[in-house]
C-alpha cells in the first residue's frame, strides 16, 4: 500500500504547474518550480496546457472525478503558503510531513535560511533527491530530506537525527496525508506533535469523516469509488466540528479552518474563476499552547 500512497504525490503538483499558465490575476497558486519538479512525461503533458482550451479540458476532467477538487488542491497550497509567510518571523524551523514533490522548502530557501525538514516515505524521499538535483543542481543547505514510514518509524528520532531541535518553534505542514493513515497512525503523529515547542504552528488537511464512511459523498461518487471502494487508500476522516476537540488533548489550539466557503471568498472569487470548492477536504490551522 505504501507504494500506492507514494504515487499520489504527483497529482497535486501537476495542478500547481498547470496553474502557472493562468494569467497572474487568475492564478490560484504561485509556484514557479512546480513544472521542473515533475517527471519528464508529465512535464511534457503539462506544457500542453499552456493553451487555454487544453487547460479547460483538464480542469473539466478533474471536476468530473471530484467536483471542487481542482480548487481545493490548488487553494490549499496557497492557504498553507500564506500562513507560513505570516508566521515566518516567529518560527525557527519548518517540518513538512509527507512532503511529496512539494516545492515550498526550495522557494523558501531563496530568501530565508530557516531550516526545512521534508519528511516522507523512503521511496518519495529517494525520488525527491533525484528531482531536486535535476531541477536545481543540488539540495539547498537549509533543506533536509528525512525518510520515514509514518506507521512504523519513530518520527521524533528521525527528525532529531537529521538536525531538528525539539525546542525550536516549528511550523508543521501536514498536507494531503491524514486520509491515507489509520486512526492509530494519525494519533501517533499527534503524539509526536504533543512535544512541539510552544508557539509552534500546524497546518493540516483532512477528508471529512462522513465522506470516509459513505454517509455523504458530496457529489464526488467517482472519487469515493476510487479511494474508498477500489483501493481503500483513504482510511481516516474528521468532521469540522470535531477538529478542535481532537487536537486539544495534544496541546494544540485550533485557530481557524479553511473549508469551501473560505477558499471561495479568499481565493476563487478574487480570481474571477468559475470554480467551486469541495466539502470533501478541509484545512485546519492551529497553534501549540
Amino acid at each position: 500500500m505504501t507504494e500506492s500512497v507514494a504515487a499520489t504525490a504527483v497529482g497535486p503538483m501537476v495542478l500547481a504547474a498547470v496553474e502557472q499558465y493562468e494569467p497572474v490575476q487568475r492564478r490560484l497558486v504561485d509556484d514557479d518550480l512546480a513544472l521542473s519538479f515533475l517527471p519528464a512525461g508529465l512535464r511534457a503533458f503539462t506544457r500542453t496546457t499552456r493553451w487555454s482550451v487544453a487547460r479547460r479540458l483538464l480542469i473539466q476532467a478533474t471536476e468530473r472525478s471530484g467536483p471542487g477538487l481542482w480548487a481545493n488542491l490548488t487553494c490549499r497550497k496557497r492557504y498553507i503558503g500564506d500562513k507560513l509567510t505570516q508566521a515566518l518571523p516567529n518560527i525557527d524551523a519548518v517540518v513538512i510531513l509527507g512532503a511529496g514533490l512539494d516545492t515550498k522548502g526550495y522557494r523558501l530557501a531563496r530568501h530565508s535560511a530557516v531550516p526545512v525538514f521534508e519528511v516522507d516515505l523512503p521511496s518519495n524521499i529517494e525520488r525527491k533527491h533525484s528531482v531536486v538535483r535535476s531541477a536545481l543542481g543540488t539540495v539547498p543547505e537549509s533543506v533536509h530530506l528525512v525518510p520515514v514510514d509514518f506507521e512504523k518509524d519513530d518520527l521524533a528520532a528521525e527528525l532529531a537525527r537529521h538536525g531538528h531541535l525539539s525546542a525550536h518553534r516549528t511550523f508543521f505542514i501536514w498536507e494531503g496525508v491524514t486520509q491515507y493513515l489509520s486512526a492509530d497512525g494519525v494519533r501517533s503523529t499527534f503524539e509526536f506533535l504533543r512535544s512541539a515547542a510552544p508557539g509552534s504552528r500546524l497546518a493540516f488537511t483532512y477528508v471529512r469523516g462522513d465522506f470516509i464512511d459513505g454517509t455523504n459523498r458530496y457529489g464526488a461518487e467517482s472519487l469515493y469509488r476510487r479511494f474508498r471502494v477500489r483501493s481503500r487508500l483513504w482510511q481516516f476522516g474528521l468532521t469540522p466540528d470535531q477538529v478542535a476537540a481532537f487536537i486539544e488533548p495534544y496541546g494544540w489550539r485550533l485557530i481557524e479552518q479553511a473549508g469551501p466557503d473560505y477558499l471561495t471568498e479568499h481565493y476563487i472569487s478574487p480570481s474571477g474563476r468559475n470554480l467551486t470548492a469541495s466539502q470533501v477536504e478541509w484545512t485546519a490551522y492551529a497553534e501549540k499552547t
